[in-house]
Protein backbone atom coordinates (compact mmCIF):
# COMPACT_ATOMS: atom_id res chain seq x y z
CA UNK A 1 0.00 0.00 0.00
CA UNK A 2 1.61 3.47 -0.68
CA UNK A 3 0.46 6.76 -0.23
CA UNK A 4 2.19 10.12 -2.34
CA UNK A 5 5.01 10.38 0.29
CA UNK A 6 5.14 6.94 2.27
CA UNK A 7 4.30 3.01 1.56
CA UNK A 8 3.62 0.55 4.29
CA UNK A 9 4.52 -2.82 4.10
CA UNK A 10 3.32 -5.82 6.45
CA UNK A 11 6.10 -8.06 8.12
CA UNK A 12 6.35 -11.19 10.76
CA UNK A 13 8.78 -10.61 13.49
CA UNK A 14 9.65 -13.63 15.83
CA UNK A 15 10.05 -12.58 19.13
CA UNK A 16 11.02 -15.80 20.91
CA UNK A 17 9.39 -18.81 22.79
CA UNK A 18 7.41 -19.48 19.68
CA UNK A 19 5.69 -15.53 19.59
CA UNK A 20 5.43 -14.32 16.56
CA UNK A 21 4.09 -10.14 15.59
CA UNK A 22 2.64 -8.70 12.92
CA UNK A 23 3.98 -5.49 12.05
CA UNK A 24 3.21 -3.08 9.49
CA UNK A 25 6.45 -0.61 8.40
CA UNK A 26 5.64 2.97 7.30
CA UNK A 27 8.35 3.87 4.84
CA UNK A 28 9.08 7.37 3.50
CA UNK A 29 9.84 7.38 0.00
CA UNK A 30 13.36 7.45 -0.53
CA UNK A 31 12.86 11.27 -1.78
CA UNK A 32 11.16 12.22 1.73
CA UNK A 33 13.51 10.57 3.69
CA UNK A 34 14.99 12.74 6.57
CA UNK A 35 17.46 10.17 7.51
CA UNK A 36 20.98 9.97 6.15
CA UNK A 37 24.02 7.79 7.10
CA UNK A 38 23.51 4.34 8.28
CA UNK A 39 24.49 5.21 12.31
CA UNK A 40 22.41 8.11 12.24
CA UNK A 41 18.92 6.63 10.86
CA UNK A 42 16.08 7.30 13.43
CA UNK A 43 13.37 4.90 13.22
CA UNK A 44 10.06 5.79 15.73
CA UNK A 45 8.48 2.61 17.41
CA UNK A 46 4.56 3.02 18.63
CA UNK A 47 3.17 0.76 21.30
CA UNK A 48 -0.70 0.58 21.17
CA UNK A 49 -3.38 0.36 23.58
CA UNK A 50 -3.84 -2.36 26.44
CA UNK A 51 -4.48 -5.31 24.55
CA UNK A 52 -7.11 -6.52 26.60
CA UNK A 53 -9.22 -3.83 26.19
CA UNK A 54 -8.99 -3.86 22.71
CA UNK A 55 -5.98 -2.41 21.68
CA UNK A 56 -3.89 -2.83 18.85
CA UNK A 57 -1.53 -1.59 15.98
CA UNK A 58 -4.82 -0.16 13.89
CA UNK A 59 -5.09 2.93 16.57
CA UNK A 60 -1.83 4.07 15.51
CA UNK A 61 -2.09 3.84 11.93
CA UNK A 62 -2.68 7.62 11.80
CA UNK A 63 0.68 9.12 13.91
CA UNK A 64 2.19 5.98 11.90
CA UNK A 65 1.33 7.42 8.56
CA UNK A 66 1.77 11.20 9.85
CA UNK A 67 5.38 10.46 10.45
CA UNK A 68 6.07 8.30 7.66
CA UNK A 69 4.62 11.30 5.22
CA UNK A 70 6.91 13.57 7.07
CA UNK A 71 9.96 11.69 6.24
CA UNK A 72 10.56 9.55 9.46
CA UNK A 73 10.15 5.68 9.14
CA UNK A 74 7.28 4.38 11.93
CA UNK A 75 6.93 0.76 13.06
CA UNK A 76 3.30 -0.51 14.34
CA UNK A 77 2.74 -3.90 15.76
CA UNK A 78 -0.04 -5.84 17.78
CA UNK A 79 1.77 -7.64 20.64
CA UNK A 80 1.26 -11.21 21.52
CA UNK A 81 -2.26 -12.62 21.46
CA UNK A 82 -3.83 -9.43 19.61
CA UNK A 83 -4.94 -9.86 16.09
CA UNK A 84 -2.62 -12.26 14.02
CA UNK A 85 0.65 -12.19 16.66
CA UNK A 86 0.61 -15.80 18.30
CA UNK A 87 0.70 -16.16 22.12
CA UNK A 88 -1.61 -14.86 24.98
CA UNK A 89 -1.90 -11.09 25.78
CA UNK A 90 -0.93 -10.84 29.56
CA UNK A 91 -2.81 -8.76 32.32
CA UNK A 92 0.37 -6.98 33.46
CA UNK A 93 2.05 -6.58 30.50
CA UNK A 94 5.53 -8.16 31.37
CA UNK A 95 5.20 -10.48 28.86
CA UNK A 96 4.56 -7.64 26.48
CA UNK A 97 7.99 -5.84 27.49
CA UNK A 98 9.60 -8.65 25.74
CA UNK A 99 7.90 -8.15 22.64
CA UNK A 100 8.52 -4.37 22.46
CA UNK A 101 12.58 -5.48 22.60
CA UNK A 102 11.84 -8.15 20.04
CA UNK A 103 10.72 -5.29 17.36
CA UNK A 104 13.34 -2.29 18.19
CA UNK A 105 16.02 -4.57 18.02
CA UNK A 106 14.38 -6.03 14.39
CA UNK A 107 13.96 -2.67 13.26
CA UNK A 108 17.75 -2.12 13.89
CA UNK A 109 18.86 -5.29 12.63
CA UNK A 110 16.61 -5.71 9.35
CA UNK A 111 15.77 -1.72 8.56
CA UNK A 112 19.59 -0.47 9.47
CA UNK A 113 18.32 2.14 12.23
CA UNK A 114 20.47 3.38 14.77
CA UNK A 115 18.34 5.21 17.17
CA UNK A 116 14.88 4.44 18.40
CA UNK A 117 12.11 6.86 19.34
CA UNK A 118 9.89 4.69 21.49
CA UNK A 119 6.21 5.64 21.86
CA UNK A 120 3.46 3.86 24.13
CA UNK A 121 0.01 5.04 24.16
CA UNK A 122 -2.36 4.50 26.95
CA UNK A 123 -1.30 1.28 28.49
CA UNK A 124 1.27 0.78 25.81
CA UNK A 125 3.40 3.59 27.82
CA UNK A 126 4.21 1.75 31.17
CA UNK A 127 5.02 -1.44 28.72
CA UNK A 128 7.36 0.55 26.74
CA UNK A 129 8.86 2.39 29.47
CA UNK A 130 9.84 -0.87 30.94
CA UNK A 131 12.10 -1.56 27.42
CA UNK A 132 13.75 1.70 27.45
CA UNK A 133 16.49 0.76 28.85
CA UNK A 134 16.48 -3.02 27.17
CA UNK A 135 17.91 -1.65 23.77
CA UNK A 136 20.66 0.80 23.53
CA UNK A 137 19.53 1.87 20.62
CA UNK A 138 16.45 3.59 22.41
CA UNK A 139 17.62 7.18 22.68
CA UNK A 140 14.14 9.05 23.33
CA UNK A 141 10.58 7.94 24.82
CA UNK A 142 7.40 9.38 24.25
CA UNK A 143 4.26 8.53 26.46
CA UNK A 144 0.69 9.43 25.48
CA UNK A 145 -1.77 8.89 27.90
CA UNK A 146 0.22 7.08 30.50
CA UNK A 147 -1.72 5.28 33.26
CA UNK A 148 -0.43 6.48 36.86
CA UNK A 149 -3.88 6.77 38.70
CA UNK A 150 -3.87 4.63 41.39
CA UNK A 151 -6.79 2.28 39.40
CA UNK A 152 -4.53 1.82 37.01
CA UNK A 153 -1.58 1.42 38.79
CA UNK A 154 -2.72 -2.02 40.94
CA UNK A 155 -1.68 -3.32 37.06
CA UNK A 156 0.65 -1.28 35.88
CA UNK A 157 2.70 0.49 39.11
CA UNK A 158 5.72 -2.09 38.44
CA UNK A 159 6.10 -0.66 35.09
CA UNK A 160 6.70 2.80 36.73
CA UNK A 161 10.14 2.71 38.18
CA UNK A 162 11.69 1.53 35.30
CA UNK A 163 10.67 4.72 33.45
CA UNK A 164 11.35 7.05 35.85
CA UNK A 165 14.54 5.51 36.90
CA UNK A 166 15.96 5.42 33.16
CA UNK A 167 18.41 8.69 32.70
CA UNK A 168 17.00 8.71 28.99
CA UNK A 169 15.34 11.92 27.72
CA UNK A 170 11.29 11.21 28.09
CA UNK A 171 7.99 13.20 27.21
CA UNK A 172 4.84 12.39 29.18
CA UNK A 173 1.43 13.96 27.11
CA UNK A 174 -1.93 13.91 28.65
CA UNK A 175 -4.92 15.46 28.70
CA UNK A 176 -6.23 17.67 31.69
CA UNK A 177 -9.63 15.23 31.79
CA UNK A 178 -7.53 12.04 31.43
CA UNK A 179 -9.66 9.22 33.06
CA UNK A 180 -7.10 7.05 34.49
CA UNK A 181 -4.70 9.81 35.77
CA UNK A 182 -5.13 13.60 37.04
CA UNK A 183 -2.33 15.92 36.53
CA UNK A 184 -1.73 16.20 40.13
CA UNK A 185 -0.90 12.48 40.21
CA UNK A 186 1.47 13.11 37.23
CA UNK A 187 2.82 15.79 38.15
CA UNK A 188 3.94 13.94 41.76
CA UNK A 189 5.38 11.27 39.89
CA UNK A 190 7.68 12.81 37.79
CA UNK A 191 8.77 14.62 40.33
CA UNK A 192 11.08 11.79 41.06
CA UNK A 193 12.29 10.98 37.62
CA UNK A 194 15.51 10.74 36.68
CA UNK A 195 17.07 12.96 33.27
CA UNK A 196 15.97 15.05 30.99
CA UNK A 197 11.74 14.93 30.91
CA UNK A 198 9.15 17.02 30.20
CA UNK A 199 5.31 17.13 30.41
CA UNK A 200 2.76 18.16 28.21
CA UNK A 201 -0.75 18.96 28.58
CA UNK A 202 -3.87 18.84 26.33
CA UNK A 203 -7.20 20.38 27.21
CA UNK A 204 -9.61 17.37 27.66
CA UNK A 205 -8.83 13.95 26.34
CA UNK A 206 -6.85 12.24 24.05
CA UNK A 207 -9.47 10.88 21.59
CA UNK A 208 -9.62 7.00 21.88
CA UNK A 209 -9.97 6.62 18.40
CA UNK A 210 -6.09 7.54 17.15
CA UNK A 211 -6.89 5.42 13.87
CA UNK A 212 -9.03 8.51 12.88
CA UNK A 213 -6.25 10.67 13.57
CA UNK A 214 -3.40 12.29 11.86
CA UNK A 215 -0.56 13.24 13.87
CA UNK A 216 1.78 15.23 11.66
CA UNK A 217 4.25 16.81 14.43
CA UNK A 218 6.38 15.03 16.55
CA UNK A 219 7.43 16.34 20.09
CA UNK A 220 10.18 18.66 20.85
CA UNK A 221 11.17 18.96 24.68
CA UNK A 222 12.73 22.64 25.19
CA UNK A 223 15.54 20.71 27.48
CA UNK A 224 15.98 17.93 25.09
CA UNK A 225 16.75 20.23 22.14
CA UNK A 226 20.50 20.40 22.71
CA UNK A 227 21.08 16.83 22.88
CA UNK A 228 23.15 15.53 19.66
CA UNK A 229 21.51 12.07 19.90
CA UNK A 230 18.19 13.48 20.69
CA UNK A 231 15.55 12.15 18.56
CA UNK A 232 13.06 15.29 19.22
CA UNK A 233 16.19 17.42 17.17
CA UNK A 234 15.43 15.76 14.04
CA UNK A 235 11.64 17.10 14.56
CA UNK A 236 12.56 20.90 14.17
CA UNK A 237 12.82 20.06 10.52
CA UNK A 238 9.29 19.05 9.91
CA UNK A 239 8.01 22.40 10.34
CA UNK A 240 11.21 24.64 9.81
CA UNK A 241 10.73 24.78 14.03
CA UNK A 242 13.11 27.65 15.24
CA UNK A 243 14.02 28.08 18.60
CA UNK A 244 12.68 25.75 21.65
CA UNK A 245 9.28 24.24 21.14
CA UNK A 246 6.76 21.94 22.49
CA UNK A 247 4.05 21.06 20.04
CA UNK A 248 1.63 18.64 19.64
CA UNK A 249 -0.93 18.80 16.62
CA UNK A 250 -3.63 16.44 14.96
CA UNK A 251 -6.56 16.17 13.29
CA UNK A 252 -9.17 14.27 11.68
CA UNK A 253 -8.44 12.78 8.61
CA UNK A 254 -10.35 14.42 5.99
CA UNK A 255 -9.14 18.30 7.05
CA UNK A 256 -5.06 19.19 5.67
CA UNK A 257 -3.24 19.71 8.96
CA UNK A 258 -1.64 22.66 7.71
CA UNK A 259 -4.36 24.26 8.15
CA UNK A 260 -3.88 24.38 11.84
CA UNK A 261 -0.36 25.17 11.71
CA UNK A 262 -0.02 28.26 12.31
CA UNK A 263 2.48 29.98 15.28
CA UNK A 264 -0.61 32.54 16.18
CA UNK A 265 -2.63 28.98 17.82
CA UNK A 266 -2.79 29.36 21.58
CA UNK A 267 -1.34 26.42 23.53
CA UNK A 268 -4.32 24.27 25.25
CA UNK A 269 -7.05 25.54 22.36
CA UNK A 270 -9.57 23.23 22.97
CA UNK A 271 -11.61 23.02 19.65
CA UNK A 272 -14.81 20.68 18.80
CA UNK A 273 -14.05 16.64 18.55
CA UNK A 274 -13.08 16.79 14.94
CA UNK A 275 -10.88 19.41 15.00
CA UNK A 276 -7.71 19.97 18.04
CA UNK A 277 -4.50 21.42 18.07
CA UNK A 278 -2.35 22.12 20.95
CA UNK A 279 0.71 24.13 20.24
CA UNK A 280 3.11 26.37 22.28
CA UNK A 281 6.08 27.76 20.82
CA UNK A 282 8.86 28.92 23.39
CA UNK A 283 10.64 31.83 22.07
Amino acid sequence: MSTTNSTVESTTIDAGAGITLRARIFKPNDNNTHNSGNNNKMGIVLIHPYSIMGGCQGLLRGIASGLADKGYLAVTFDMRGVGRSTGRASITGFPEVKDVVAVCKWVCENLGIGRILLVGSSAGAPIAGSAVDQVEQIVGYVSIGYPFGFTASILFGRHHGAILKSPKPKLFIMGTRDGFTSVKQLQAKLSSATGPVETHLIEGKIPDDLEECQVSVMLLPKNLSRLDVSPFVAAKRLFNITGSSTILAYSRIGRPLNDYLSPSFACNTHREKKQKICLNKTK
